[in-house]
């Protein structure tokens, strides 16, 4: 550890509010210079229009709303809106990469939680404590971490293309209207068995069997990490009502993020499911099980599903009757099998970035806590 001088955040910089820069105002004086608000997705653009606030290298923070206290690096002639705040630093022994690192470690921790909608104000962000190693400190720390996220970033690129191509290969693959050889059946005819999870919840224990809902599906399995855990006893009751996926069937998320999630079981697992995922057991001398998850990945597929069965209750939700009429393209066999090894080899590299960018984002996050450790 090193001893250093500790500084108030406002007495190292001023810090500037947006203006309220509405969707309406991006449209009316549309130009060449961004305009950046709350979202983090797309770097937080929200449009561009002819005019700007601030030209030069600034850091802004994000004031209001689920990812308050989240800093930004920002370069050029951009504005802010209402949402957002600028920190321009006024003190010589600050650098600003420095204090990105910085805020970006600590900043969320000033966060105020009430009334439903997390803010940081900037009366509150002013008194945000900032150490100030030397200089040459502050260039070493600087340099390290420069270099994770420079990887971060870099896989974040190489992964957003690798998506990119297996959403085209995918949609071009399974665009199967007219192709000779192929049938049109419903899912009813193509599934021996399409039912859905446990009506019933039981009560949660501490640790036990696993009981998924929605919530915890990914694109490629469960996440059990928050997952409800359920009783011996619970479980066992639970097995002969046909909620415990087989390996082969394929889960689809029914309620809620409808048609979100689809995945086929690879694996045996104890677990039982919850009513909010609907279990297809395909019939495997039609129909391939990684084919149909595939297939019902499709964007298209999907938007027609949604805007054909859909309820328009407070839950929306797809119905078991109703995915029994979802219609699907099907080839022979023995181009399902094509198609679905072509779409694993994307799906594998996919996972294997994702891996990666993973545990250059832990290996980040423990060096930017070991170097950003001072007294």
């Amino acid at each position: 550890m090193s001893m250093v001088e500790w500084k108030k955040l406002g007495e190292i910089a001023t810090l500037i509010r947006g203006r309220v820069i509405s969707k309406d105002y991006i449209r009316d004086f549309e130009g060449e210079y961004p305009v950046y608000s709350s979202q983090t997705a797309n770097d937080g653009v929200l449009g561009s229009i002819n005019s700007y606030m601030f030209d030069g290298e600034y850091l802004t923070w994000t004031t209001d709303g689920a990812y308050a206290g989240t800093i930004f690096r920002r370069k050029g002639k951009f504005s802010i809106t209402n949402v957002c705040g600028l920190i321009d630093i006024t003190c010589r022994n600050i650098k600003q990469d420095f204090l990105y690192f910085w805020l970006s470690k600590t900043a969320k921790d000033y966060v105020l939680e009430g009334m439903g909608n997390p803010k940081l104000m900037s009366n509150v962000a002013s008194t945000i404590l900032i150490p100030i190693p030397s200089l040459e400190e502050q260039t070493r720390i600087v340099g390290i971490l420069d270099t994770f996220t420079s990887a971060i970033d870099n896989l974040k690129e190489q992964l957003a293309l690798r998506r990119k191509q297996y959403e085209y290969y995918r949609d071009q693959l399974l665009d199967l209207e007219g192709k000779p050889g192929v049938e049109i059946k419903t899912l009813g005819e193509v599934c021996s068995r399409l039912t859905d999870g446990s009506h019933f919840s039981p009560k949660s224990v501490e640790h036990g069997y696993h009981m998924p809902s929605v919530k915890d599906m990914t694109d490629n399995g469960f996440d059990f990490s928050s997952c409800k855990q359920i009783s011996k006893g619970d479980y066992e009751s639970l097995l002969n009502t046909g909620c415990k996926p087989k390996v082969n069937d394929v889960l689809i998320a029914k309620d809620g993020s409808m048609l979100k999630y689809v995945f086929p079981v690879k694996k045996e697992e104890e677990i039982v499911v919850l009513s909010s995922i609907a279990i297809l057991t395909p019939r495997t001398d039609i129909i391939n099980s990684a084919y149909l998850s595939y297939y019902l990945r499709g964007d298209k597929i999907k938007e027609k599903t949604i805007r054909e069965f859909s309820s328009k209750g407070g839950v929306p939700r797809i119905i078991l009757k109703n995915f029994k009429k979802i219609t699907i393209i099907i080839p022979p066999l023995s181009e399902q099998q094509r198609i679905v090894s072509i779409l694993d080899t994307f799906e594998a590299s996919i996972q294997n970035l994702e891996a990666q960018l993973k545990q250059r984002e832990n290996q980040y996050e423990y060096y930017r806590n070991k170097l950003l450790t001072f007294e």
